[in-house]
């Protein structure tokens, strides 16, 4: 066969293709093990960044010891007999026996739908609540962003909020990650005197001044839409349709909530 033939072109460019394929195929189930692992750390060392106990220095499991992760019904607000580290609240967000429809009207982080059951992360000192950190998922302009939220023992002061998943336009909502912006969240009152998620992110800056100041959070400049959808999922899942009913029962066990 000649050199220049088509057909032995179109042979060799076959094997090619074939011996590259098996061996990213190869690869990829050698590596997803790791990738598994790696994701598992990522999400510990997110929950640490959330609890405020965060030390680059330390291994993150070793700091992960001092995390007390729950599943909690949303429903009723008390913990439920499951393995915790296994759970996957996303996953079971998309089966029907293990979530339910949320209506539109009091779909405020715009999911369609929520697991029936969460994750919560206690930190605990001497037996007593140190921090709550809670999961949160929701809307903005593009995408579903996902982050953590981390109460103090009064269930109502935010410690830290961040996300560690979206794809917001990058300089714009993007700017959810951004340390500054984040850090404004810092000691905000999520509930009022009746016990409702009224904290929000307004159009342009808190005035310090206003008697409703520690319920307000700095906008994102150029990202309204973002905004919102942030200000709409915190009130969601801090909400009747979300972990309300479980910090309610958890005051009870030491907390201040004022719910």
């Amino acid at each position: 066969m000649s050199n220049d033939s088509t057909k032995k072109v179109f042979t060799v460019a076959f094997s090619l293709c074939l011996v590259c394929s098996l061996l990213v195929s190869a690869a990829a189930v050698g590596l997803k093990s790791i990738q598994e692992e790696n994701k598992v750390i990522e999400r510990k060392e997110n929950i640490l960044k959330a609890a405020g106990i965060y030390d680059e220095n330390v291994p993150v499991d070793e700091l992960y010891k001092q995390i007390e992760p729950k599943v909690v019904d949303l429903a009723t607000g008390e913990y439920v007999d499951m393995d915790a580290t296994a759970y996957d609240q996303r996953k079971s967000a998309k089966d029907p026996a293990l979530s339910i429809d949320i209506p539109a009207e009091e779909d405020g982080a715009g999911i369609g739908r929520r697991a029936k059951y969460a994750s919560v992360y206690l930190l605990k000192e001497d037996g007593r609540l140190k921090r709550v950190v809670l999961p949160l998922h929701g809307k903005g302009l593009w995408s579903t962003m996902y982050g953590f939220i981390a109460l103090e023992p009064d269930l109502n002061t935010v410690k830290n909020f961040g996300f560690y998943e979206h794809a917001e336009t990058p300089g714009l909502g993007g700017e959810v990650d951004n340390p500054n912006w984040k850090a404004l969240w810092v000691d905000k009152t999520v509930y009022n005197e009746n016990g409702d998620p009224v904290i929000d992110v307004i159009k342009g800056s808190v005035n310090a001044e206003d008697p409703q100041a520690s319920y307000k959070v700095d906008g994102l400049a150029g990202a309204t839409l973002t905004s919102r959808g942030v200000a709409n999922l915190v009130r969601f899942w801090l909400g009747q349709g979300g972990f309300a009913p479980y910090l309610k029962r958890l005051a009870t066990e030491g907390g201040e909530h004022n719910g």
